[in-house]
This record gives structure tokens, sequence and C-alpha cells, in this order.
């Protein structure tokens, strides 16, 4: 069986009035219309399914960029942490 628990917010009287007129329009009180705006920003800040991540990943690797050797990139990327100004790598390899 699910616990109900109390969850007090508070607004400034402008902004609850704005939430009471919203709820009205919708023929629904303060709380229901508030635990239904939670519950809208909950379900929209979910992350991405699993599937869509695999899918995101393999489209991904379907296309061919073109990329430089991987230790001269290292070395380059290394050479940023020092300070230094790195050398653009030959794109021709």
């Amino acid at each position: 069986m699910s616990m109900t628990r109390r969850l007090q917010v508070l607004f400034d009287d402008d902004e609850l009035a704005e939430i009471q007129a919203l709820a009205r329009g919708r023929r629904q009180t303060t709380a229901a219309f508030v635990r239904d705006a939670l519950r809208a920003a909950r379900t929209a800040a979910e992350y991405p399914s699993v599937e869509h991540k695999l899918r995101a990943v393999r489209e991904a690797a379907a296309y061919a960029f073109p990329a430089g050797d991987v230790e001269a990139i290292r070395a380059e990327i290394e050479q940023g942490y020092l300070g230094e100004t790195p050398r653009p790598s030959d794109p021709r390899g």
C-alpha cells in the first residue's frame, strides 16, 4: 500500500494567484494542479530509454568521419595539457 506524504511549497502572492487561476481554469484544486504539474515535469526529465541510446549509437556508428592518426591526436592533446601549442596534424596521414 502506498503512503501519502505532505509537501509544503512556498510561493509569493502573485505567483500563487496565477497558479490558482490556472487551476480554476482546469476546474481543479490548486493541490491537484500542482501535483499534475510536478508529475509532468518528472516525466519530462526522465532519461532516454536504453533502446533510444543504442539506436543513437548505431546511427552514429554508420557514419565514416575523417579522423587523424590516434597517436598524433593523443600527442596534440598532451601538448594542450602542457600548455604548448599543438602542431596541426597532416590530414593526409
